[in-house]
């Protein structure tokens, strides 16, 4: 027999949530609550403010407002024991808001959005920022749908090497044609930056840059992937080897 288990609607909470009482819905929130999910005065909501856990609570709306009155708090963390950081290079149209929000989904704890050569979008500046703004927010939206309550951080735009400067204590991979089958590795130390060229590929000295910083090359099969798809297909590579799957 079929169980069909309806999902309660997850809400961010801007702030530190508070484990009693009650609080009112941002904006945005009381919206999408109220006129896009079409939810009730007494309707189950769940909240979670970014720091771990998550507050079970009841809909409450007064005045085209809407509240969550608090039930009960919960220490639930659907974290991935194995911690991985994407570091992908920008790519054109929509592709980036959907490969962070696929990422998010598989659970890696960072995005580090990089310019790199044969990128088809510049971004700098305010433009840059603006971009950042937004992809924080795709973060979010993936955290209250996945039901992860720690969301991931999205770094500001950056520069290849100036990445490469920052000499984090990481495992780098970074995908490229010839590199060491993921199957083949050893076991490998956490935390996991995996690099990721954009639609046209690495360039010869980006590749160089990589090598002479320490990148270990991966290879992900005998096709060719698309950078979307390259990304996401290690990231659950990775954490099946892990055990997170």
């Amino acid at each position: 027999m079929l169980i069909i288990v309806a999902m309660i609607p997850r809400f961010h909470f801007p702030g530190i949530l508070p484990h009693a009482g009650e609080v009112e819905l941002p904006a945005a929130a009381a919206h999408h609550a109220l006129k896009v999910l079409r939810l009730a005065r007494g309707d189950a909501v769940t909240l979670f403010d970014g720091n771990g856990g998550e507050l079970d609570a009841r809909l409450e709306v007064r005045a085209r407002k809407a509240y969550a009155v608090a039930g009960q708090w919960r220490e639930i963390e659907r974290e991935s024991p194995f911690a991985i950081v994407l570091a992908q290079a920008l790519a054109s149209g929509d592709k980036m808001d959907w490969v962070i929000q696929k990422a998010v989904e598989l659970g890696v704890v960072g995005i580090v959005p990089l310019q790199a050569a044969r990128s088809v979008p510049r971004l700098a500046g305010e433009r840059a920022g603006k971009r950042v703004a937004h992809w924080r927010q795709v973060v979010i939206a993936a955290c209250e749908q996945c039901g992860r309550n720690r969301p991931p951080f999205v770094a500001p735009v950056q520069e290849l090497a100036a990445y490469l400067s920052q000499g984090e204590a990481a495992t780098r991979l970074i995908l490229a044609p010839g590199g060491e089958r993921l199957s083949g590795m050893p076991p490998l130390a956490a935390p996991v930056h995996l690099l990721v060229g954009p639609e046209g590929g690495w360039s010869e000295e980006e590749l160089a840059l990589c090598q002479r910083s320490g990148c270990r090359a991966a290879a992900l099969g005998p096709r060719i992937l698309r950078t979307e798809t390259a990304g996401l297909a290690a990231i659950a590579a990775l954490q099946t080897a892990a055990g997170d799957f």
